[in-house]
């Protein structure tokens, strides 16, 4: 029973997690460089990443781990999985999160200039890497998930 909840709470925080994610780029995509929309994209996205992101990769981080202590021998798929959802929640955590309530200010600075100012820019453009450098690693986690590779070797 504990295998399944854990299992249940997985599944939900992946979804919160990737599902605001999406959100988040969508709503980027949609704000564009009209400061107005930019503005409340920015309290949109913060305010989503403290409802959804992070309780979310909280749920799948802690789930995963206590799954991953379920596993009598822990193969290598698995072992890489935990490494990718660590780094996942790092960056969620301690890098992109913490830059949101920044970003939201410097597009209220934007707003009230009436364009988008070079400190917003700059700060949105490191907000981006980071969240561009968990593509990658949130894709490979979700396929050694789904498909469990055996890794098996050959050894001469």
């Amino acid at each position: 029973m504990l295998r399944k909840s854990m299992l249940f709470f997985h599944v939900v925080g992946t979804i919160m997690y990737i599902g605001t994610i999406l959100a988040h780029i969508a709503s980027g995509i949609i704000a564009g460089s009209d400061v107005q929309a930019v503005y409340h994209t920015a309290i949109f996205q913060e305010k989503t990443a403290y409802i959804f992101i992070l309780p979310g990769i909280a749920a799948k981080t802690i789930s995963g781990f206590v799954m991953f202590s379920l596993y009598p021998e822990k193969p290598l798929w698995l072992k890489i999985k935990i490494g990718l959802a660590a780094f996942l929640a790092f960056n969620a955590f301690f890098l992109l999160t913490p830059l949101m309530p920044e970003l939201q200010t410097l597009a209220e600075e934007s707003l009230k200039a009436g364009y988008l100012t070079e400190a917003y820019k700059a700060k949105e453009h490191t907000a981006t890497l980071v969240g561009m450098s968990n593509a990658i690693p949130l894709v490979l986690a979700v396929v050694l998930g789904v498909f469990k590779p055996g890794f098996k070797f050959k050894r001469n």
